[in-house]
């Protein structure tokens, strides 16, 4: 897991197996976080809001609040590189990538705040379709950014999906939530729109971060990678933070619209209730 300089072709030791299969582990792993973070996370934001919840900085604080998680992979590869190298670094990314993740963190961020702020107007349908359309934000600034070679199959999916959100645009009153106007609605269709778009540039400079910090004859590793969704995750968790102390969002809702059972209020008085 550490970065290392690149050998000759002759020089270079195959892989043993074990260090396939850890890879294999490490993808299946993350593939598998992906999968459920990006299908549960909304379902659970947008029924916060069905149910009464407003606070957008919140939910979109929930979104990379789990940055600390990052820590047992980073330290594990430095205990890892110690137990090798009693002199190896505590970091392996250099400091001008890490100022590059703070300010892409800080994008994250902003990106999870239009999304959240998307989603509490819109059902998670029409939410998810808009942000599939990141895909083709993404082919464009790739295109443009790290000079990705456009294929067939790439302008299709790009075609399509562009296709399947004008449709919903024009069929907006047809899924409009129970309570929520149709210049709310619009409101959440754009911004859900914008967090694609914006998303779909912090991707391609990503790549390209990875690529300046593979510079020097070093390569990206997984422990580099780690460091850096590390930063990330936490610029964007402070962003959020910031516009919750802003906003108020650490105080205890008291919506009287609210159901009795799930007014958090309620569980207290419950509390200090004497039983009977």
């Amino acid at each position: 897991m550490d970065v290392e300089a690149p050998k000759d072709d002759d020089q270079r030791p195959a892989p043993p197996a074990r260090g396939k299969a850890m890879h294999r582990f490490l993808v299946a792993l993350n593939c598998g976080m992906l999968t459920l973070g990006t299908t549960g996370g909304p379902l659970l934001s947008r029924l916060y809001f069905s149910k009464g919840g407003h606070r957008k900085w919140l939910s979109a604080w929930l979104e990379t609040g789990g940055w600390p998680l990052l820590l047992l992979p980073v330290a594990a590869s430095y205990l890892s590189r110690r137990a090798h190298d009693p002199s190896a670094p505590v970091v392996l990314t250099p400091p001008r990538i890490l100022l590059a993740a703070a300010g892409l963190g800080l994008a994250t961020g902003a990106d999870d705040f239009l999304y959240a702020y998307g989603l509490s107007f819109v059902p998670v349908s029409t939410s998810a379709i808009l942000i599939s359309t990141q895909l083709a934000f993404t082919v464009f600034f790739a295109f443009l950014i790290v000079r990705q070679r456009l294929t067939a199959l790439s302008v299709n999916a790009v075609a399509l999906l562009t296709v399947g959100a004008v449709v919903l645009g024009l069929h907006v009153s047809s899924d409009r939530p129970a309570g929520v106007t149709k210049g709310q609605y619009w409101l959440g269709f754009l911004l859900t729109l914008a967090a694609a778009a914006l998303y779909g540039l912090v991707l391609p400079l990503i790549e390209l971060t990875y690529k300046r910090a593979a510079g020097g004859g070093r390569v990206v590793t997984y422990a580099l990678v780690m460091e850096m969704q590390l930063v990330m995750g936490f610029f964007a968790t402070a962003f959020c933070t910031v516009g919750m102390i802003v906003n108020n969002d650490f105080q205890t809702e008291n919506d009287p619209r609210r159901p009795f059972h799930l007014d958090p209020n309620n569980y207290w008085r419950r509390l200090s209730e004497p039983s009977l």
